[in-house]
């Protein structure tokens, strides 16, 4: 897998373990579900901007964040 894949899974696991759903979790973010189901997914080239979004509605930081990306390697 890629990293871009890599993150998305550690984006969803992040997010399962806090209990959100994916709308609940997008619009705590404000961003939008569907732009969240395809990061998830893998399929967004994220801009930093957005890292930094996430990994902070996740109450965690974006060195965490990819740093449980790089485990699933």
């Amino acid at each position: 897998m890629n990293l871009q894949t890599n993150l998305g899974i550690a984006i969803k696991e992040f997010r399962n373990n806090l209990g959100l759903s994916q709308e609940k979790f997008a619009l705590s973010i404000e961003m939008d579900r569907t732009y969240l189901a395809s990061v998830e997914a893998g399929k967004r080239n994220l801009s930093l901007a957005n890292i930094e979004k996430i990994a902070r509605g996740l109450n965690t930081n974006v060195s965490e964040l990819f740093a449980k990306a790089e485990s699933y390697n």
